[in-house]
C-alpha cells in the first residue's frame, strides 16, 4: 500500500509519516497528477455554459491530493532530506512544473475561465468567490494563457528550467554547509564561548571520532562564535567559511546558477509583457511597482544609513578603548557590539538564556495565543512525525472546536537546511459543506539540549520562535472556502505582518512574565532585565536596518534588470550594495551565492517585504499598546486579519483594523531612527 495514494486512517487525517518512504512519492505524485488531469478534462468536456460553479470550483479542488503529496515531499526535502529525496526532487520538480504549465496553458480550460470572467456581472457571486475568479483569471494571464504558438512552448521550457535551477541552487548551499567542519584541538582557542556551544562541539567531535571540538555552520553555532569567541582568528575563519558558501571554485559554486536564474526570470517576464521580473512579481503585491519599492528603500536608507554609521562608530570607539588594534572588521562587529551591549545595557545572551528554556518559551507563546485568541494546545504522541525531534499538537479554538494540527521541529541536524520557517502540509478549505482544517508546521534551528542542560534560547531565538509562530497562527486560524485564498495565501509583502507583529510581545513585561523563568530556580526574569530588554529594542537598530536594506537592494537590482545580466556575480553584488556597505569587501565572500530567500525560497523581488511588513506591524501594534497588549477588541480585530487570509484585499484588511492606511512613523519611533 502507498500511504500517499490510499491514505490510511490517522488522527485528524494527519500524514502517516511512520509509513511514508521516499519510494512512495513519485508514484503518488504521478497518480494524483493523472487524477487531476481527469478532473480538468471533465471541466473542459462540459458542454454547459461556463459558470463559476461548473468551472472555477472544480478547478480549485482538482489538485487537492497532489498538493498534499507535494507539500509533504518538499517540506521533507527542507527539513529531513537525504540522497534519495534529493534524487527524486530532481525528477519530480520538473514534472510538477510541466503539470502546472499544462494546466495554466490549457486553452480549452482558459476559454471557460475567460467566459466566466467576462460574464461575472451576471452571476451573484459573494466577495470570496469574486476574488477567487479575479485571482484565477489574472493568474492564468500572468502565466501565459494569452500567449500563442512558439511563445507558449517557450514559456513551458522556461518554467521547467527555473524549477531545476532553483533546486540546484538550494542543494549547493546545503552541501556546502554540511561539508564544512572546523576542528579545534586546543580548548584555549575557545575562550569566551558559552558552555553549551563548547559542549555541542565536543559532542560533534565525538560523533566524528575526533579529539577536541568540531564546529559546523549551523546558525546557532555560527552566531555564537561571531558573538562570543575571544579568538579573532576563529571568528574570521567562520566568517569566511559562511560567506564563501557556494562561492568557491568547486562543483557547488552557484554563480552560474544565479546568472541563469536572473536571466531566465527576465526572459519569462518579458515574454509575458513585463519589463522585468520585478515588474511581473510586484504587479501582484501591495507595492505594485518596482519604483514604489525602490522609493520605499531609499526613504528608509536616508534615515538608516546615518544611524548605522553612528552604530559602527560607537562599536569602533568601544573596541579601540578596550584594546582592539585597527579597524573593526566584519567578523569583529558582532563580538564588540555584544560587549558594548553588555557594558551599556548590562545585558547579554548568556545572562538571559537561563530564563528562556525552550519548553517555557513554547508554553509562553501558547499562553499568549490563548489570551489573545482563546486557543488551546494539546500534545498528541500518537500522531506520527518524520523525526523524533518533532512534536505534534492538536489546536482548538475558543469554542473548543478543532482548529488545526501543529508540528514543531526545533533542532539542527544533518539533512535539515539552515534558518527558520513555517510551512503548511494541508490548507484550510470547505468542500461540499465539510470544513477541512489545516495542518501547519514550524521549523527552526535552535541549540540542542545536552546531557546536563536543556535547550536555552538566546533572546534573538525567542523572537524567531514567536515570528514563526505568528505565521503558524495565520495558517491555523484560517477560515474560508477556497484553499488558494486561505491562511498564508496572501500577497507576499503582507505575509510577514502576522509573524512580525507577534515578536512585539517578546518586549512586553506583561507577556514576558508568562514564560521567562529561570530553568533551575523558576525565578521570574528580574524587572531590571526586562527593562534592559525593552531598551535593547533600539540597540544597533540603525545597523540592522541598513543590513536588511542591503539585501533588499541586492534583490531588486538582480530582478529589476531589463537587459540580461553580464559579468561576474561578485562585481554585480559589489555595485548593487555599494551604498549600503559599511565595511570594505572581503575577498572571496559573497551574499548572493547563498541568498536562498531570493534564489530558492520565493522571495525574488520580494525581500523588501520584511521592512514593508515592519511598517505594518509597528503601526498595527500601536493599537495594542494604546488599548492593552491583551485587549479583547484589538485581538478580535487582528483575528479577522489572521482568519481572512487572501479572501479580502490586504489594504482593506489593514484599513479596517487600524481605521486608516498604514504610516511609517511607528516603525521609526520603535527603531529610534526617526528624523
Amino acid at each position: 500500500m502507498n500511504p500517499l495514494i490510499d491514505f490510511p486512517q490517522t488522527p485528524f487525517e494527519s500524514l502517516a509519516f511512520d509509513a511514508i518512504e521516499p519510494a512512495h512519492f513519485m508514484p503518488a505524485a504521478e497518480h494524483w497528477m493523472n487524477v487531476a488531469r481527469e478532473r480538468i478534462s471533465a471541466i473542459t468536456a462540459n458542454t454547459d455554459t461556463p459558470t463559476f460553479n461548473n468551472t472555477l470550483v472544480p478547478l480549485e479542488f482538482a489538485s487537492k491530493e497532489l498538493g498534499l503529496v507535494s507539500s509533504c515531499f518538499f517540506n521533507l526535502n527542507s527539513a529531513e532530506t537525504n540522497e534519495d529525496i534529493q534524487t527524486i526532487a530532481r525528477e519530480l520538480s520538473p514534472k510538477l512544473t510541466l503539470f502546472n504549465n499544462e494546466t495554466l496553458l490549457n486553452e480549452a480550460l482558459f476559454v471557460r475561465i475567460k467566459a466566466v470572467w467576462e460574464n461575472r456581472n451576471e452571476e451573484s457571486l459573494d466577495a470570496e468567490s469574486a476574488r477567487l475568479l479575479k485571482e484565477t483569471y489574472e493568474g492564468f494571464v500572468r502565466n501565459g494563457a494569452l500567449l500563442e504558438g512558439e511563445k507558449r512552448e517557450s514559456l513551458k521550457s522556461i518554467s521547467e528550467k527555473l524549477s531545476k535551477l532553483s533546486l540546484s541552487f538550494g542543494e549547493n548551499v546545503l552541501k556546502e554547509t554540511q561539508a564544512f567542519e572546523l576542528h579545534v584541538a586546543d580548548a584555549e582557542e575557545l575562550a569566551g564561548l558559552p558552555e553549551a556551544t563548547i559542549a555541542s562541539a565536543a559532542s560533534l567531535a565525538q560523533e566524528k571520532g575526533k579529539e577536541g571540538y568540531v564546529f559546523g555552520l549551523d546558525m546557532p553555532t555560527y552566531i555564537s562564535i561571531m558573538k562570543y569567541a575571544d579568538n579573532a582568528a576563529l571568528r574570521e575563519k567562520m566568517y569566511r567559511a559562511y560567506g564563501t558558501r557556494a562561492a568557491k571554485d568547486n562543483e557547488y559554486n552557484n554563480e552560474q546558477n544565479i546568472q541563469e536564474l536572473v536571466n531566465t526570470r527576465l526572459a519569462k517576464a518579458q515574454l509575458l509583457g513585463f519589463d522585468s521580473h520585478a515588474a511581473l512579481t510586484l504587479s501582484k503585491r501591495m507595492a505594485k511597482t518596482p519604483e514604489t519599492v525602490l522609493s520605499f528603500l531609499d526613504d528608509l536608507k536616508a534615515l538608516a544609513k546615518p544611524a548605522a554609521e553612528k552604530d559602527l562608530n560607537a562599536v569602533q570607539e568601544f573596541a579601540s578603548a578596550a584594546g582592539h588594534q585597527g579597524e573593526v572588521k566584519p567578523w569583529d562587529f558582532s563580538y564588540w557590539s555584544e560587549k558594548l551591549k553588555k557594558a551599556t545595557l548590562n545585558l547579554d545572551d548568556n545572562l538571559l538564556k537561563p530564563y528562556f528554556k525552550i519548553e517555557n518559551v513554547l508554553a509562553g507563546v501558547f499562553d499568549i495565543s490563548a489570551k489573545l485568541y482563546g486557543l488551546s494546545f494539546t500534545k498528541n504522541a500518537d500522531i506520527a512525525t518524520y523525526h523524533e525531534d518533532v512534536d505534534a499538537y492538536e489546536v482548538y479554538d475558543k469554542d473548543g472546536e478543532f482548529l488545526s494540527l501543529l508540528y514543531t521541529d526545533f533542532f539542527p541536524r544533518a539533512g535539515k537546511r539552515a534558518g527558520a520557517w513555517m510551512t503548511s502540509y494541508r490548507s484550510m478549505y470547505t468542500l461540499e459543506g465539510e470544513v477541512v482544517r489545516p495542518h501547519i508546521s514550524i521549523v527552526c534551528n535552535f541549540t540542542k539540549p545536552t546531557a546536563d542542560k536543556p535547550s536555552l534560547l538566546t533572546f534573538n531565538e525567542v523572537t524567531t520562535l514567536f515570528h514563526e509562530f505568528g505565521h503558524a497562527l495565520h495558517g491555523m486560524m484560517a477560515r474560508g472556502t477556497y484553499p488558494s485564498l486561505t491562511g498564508t495565501s496572501v500577497y507576499w509583502d503582507f505575509v510577514e505582518l502576522p509573524s512580525q507583529i507577534l515578536e512585539n510581545w517578546c518586549y512586553e513585561p506583561e507577556a514576558l512574565a508568562l514564560f521567562a523563568k529561570h530553568y533551575e530556580t523558576g525565578e521570574l526574569l528580574p524587572k531590571e532585565y526586562v527593562d534592559r530588554i525593552v531598551e535593547s529594542q533600539q540597540f544597533m537598530e540603525g545597523y540592522a536596518t541598513l543590513r536588511q536594506l542591503n539585501f533588499g537592494y541586492l534583490d531588486m537590482t538582480y530582478h529589476g534588470l531589463t537587459e540580461p545580466m553580464e559579468g561576474s556575480v561578485a562585481d554585480f553584488e559589489r555595485s548593487a550594495t555599494a551604498d549600503t556597505q559599511l565595511f570594505s569587501p572581503v575577498e572571496g565572500t559573497l551574499s548572493s551565492t547563498a541568498f536562498s530567500h531570493i534564489f530558492q525560497g520565493g522571495y525574488s523581488a520580494g525581500y523588501y517585504s520584511y521592512k514593508w511588513a515592519e511598517v505594518l506591524d509597528a503601526d498595527a501594534f500601536e493599537r495594542f499598546k494604546q488599548e492593552g497588549i491583551f485587549s479583547a477588541a484589538a485581538a478580535d480585530g487582528f483575528a479577522e486579519i489572521l482568519s481572512s487570509g487572501g479572501t479580502v484585499a490586504p489594504d482593506e484588511l489593514f484599513k479596517k483594523f487600524r481605521g486608516r492606511d498604514p504610516k511609517v512613523d511607528a516603525l521609526l519611533r520603535r527603531a529610534g531612527i526617526a528624523a
